[in-house]
C-alpha cells in the first residue's frame, strides 16, 4: 500500500512539473496557425474553422485549453476572444514574434531529446540539416541577438574599429543593427547557408558599409587585417578541434589589440545551468552538433590562440547565454 502511494505521489508530482508544457504547446500551434490573430476579436470556432480549413473538433480542443490557461477568454453567442498577454507570441507574421522560439522548440529540439533513448541504443546519431533547419535557427538568432546587441554596441564603441567581420552573420541582424550605431565602419558579413545569406543581403542591401559572402569560414580568409570579428551563436556547430583552428586563424586576421566577441551559451557557467545542460543532450545527439564550451575552454583556446578574455558578461542569465570579449595579447 504505502508502494502504491509513493507511486501516485511521484506521478502527482510528473504532471505538476509538466504543467508549463501546455502553456508551450497553446502558443506554438496558436504561433504556426496564426489562431491569435484569428481570435483577436470575438469569433465563434466554426468561423475560424472554416476561414482556416481546419477541423474542428481539434480547434475547439485548443480553445478549451486556451480558456483553462487564460490565453483565450469566452464571449457572448459561443465566441472567444484572444487575452492580450505577455506569453501570447505575436502573429508569425511579425518579424518581432516570439513563436519562433516555440517553433524550434517544439520541432526541433523536444523531438530530438523524446529519441534520446533510441539514439543512445543506436550506433548512429542525428544529423542537423542546414538546409532544414538553417533559417529558423537563424530567425531565432535574430531575437537573442536584440538582448545581446547592446552589449557588442558597448565593446564595439570601446574598440573603435575600422573593419568588422562577423562569421556566420545567419541573416545579418548584428551587421544591420551596428551598422545604423555606427555608420562609418565597413562591415563583412560570411554565412554558409545560401539561402540564409541571401536572406542577409537583401536584409542589408541599403547599408553600402556591409557587403555578405556565402563561404566556409575554414576555406576564407581576409586580404587585410580585421580590427572587429564577432562569432555570434555559432560555437555549437563548430568541433572542439576546429574551435582552436578558428580562434587561431581569428588571432591571426586581428592586429595588436584587435578584438574577438563571442557570444555563446557557457556550460557550468554561474547562470543558466539547467539550460547549458539541456542545450548540451540536444547538441550531443547529432553527429554535426558539438557541446557548448566551458569557461575553461574558453581560457584555454584564448592562450593557444594569443589570445586573453578581457569580459565575460551575461545576456540571458536565464540560458546561460553570455558575450565574451577577446583581446590580441
Amino acid at each position: 500500500m504505502i508502494g502504491e502511494y509513493i507511486r501516485l505521489f511521484k506521478a502527482r508530482g510528473y504532471m505538476k512539473r509538466n504543467l508549463p508544457f501546455l502553456y508551450s504547446w497553446h502558443a506554438y500551434v496558436g504561433y504556426e496557425l496564426d489562431l491569435y490573430e484569428a481570435f483577436k476579436k470575438p469569433r465563434t470556432i466554426i468561423e475560424v474553422a472554416n476561414d482556416k480549413s481546419l477541423q474542428e473538433d481539434l480547434l475547439k480542443r485548443w480553445v478549451e485549453v486556451g480558456g483553462v490557461i487564460g490565453y483565450l477568454r469566452k464571449k457572448s453567442k459561443e465566441r472567444y476572444q484572444t487575452v492580450k498577454k505577455f506569453m501570447v507570441p505575436a502573429s508569425k507574421y511579425n518579424p518581432r514574434s516570439t513563436g519562433v522560439l516555440l517553433k524550434e522548440m517544439m520541432e526541433l529540439h523536444i523531438p530530438t531529446l523524446i529519441k534520446y533513448p533510441k539514439i543512445m541504443k543506436s550506433e548512429e546519431k542525428e544529423v542537423f540539416d542546414q538546409q532544414e533547419h538553417g533559417m529558423v535557427v537563424a530567425q531565432t538568432s535574430s531575437l537573442l541577438e536584440q538582448l545581446a546587441i547592446p552589449r557588442v554596441m558597448k565593446v564595439m564603441k570601446k574598440a573603435n574599429p575600422q573593419t568588422v567581420v562577423d562569421v556566420g552573420c545567419g541573416s545579418g541582424g548584428y551587421l544591420l543593427r551596428l551598422s545604423r550605431k555606427f555608420p562609418k565602419i565597413k562591415m563583412l558579413g560570411i554565412e554558409l547557408n545560401k539561402d540564409v545569406a541571401k536572406e542577409a543581403g537583401e536584409k542589408c542591401r541599403e547599408q553600402k558599409q556591409i557587403d555578405i559572402v556565402c563561404e566556409d569560414v575554414h576555406e576564407w580568409s581576409p586580404k587585410e587585417k580585421v580590427d572587429f570579428v564577432m562569432l555570434n551563436n555559432i560555437l555549437h556547430y563548430i568541433s572542439p578541434h576546429d574551435r582552436l583552428k578558428l580562434f587561431r586563424k581569428v588571432s591571426k586576421w586581428i592586429p595588436e589589440k584587435g578584438v574577438l566577441s563571442v557570444v555563446s551559451p557557457i556550460h557550468n557557467s554561474k547562470h543558466g545551468g539547467q539550460f547549458s545542460s539541456v542545450f548540451n543532450s540536444f547538441f550531443t545527439a547529432f553527429e554535426n552538433l558539438y557541446p557548448l564550451p566551458s569557461e575553461s575552454d574558453l581560457i584555454e583556446l584564448a592562450n593557444a590562440a594569443n589570445l586573453k578574455i578581457q569580459k565575460m558578461q551575461p545576456v540571458i542569465r536565464e540560458g546561460g547565454w553570455y558575450q565574451v570579449t577577446f583581446t590580441k595579447k
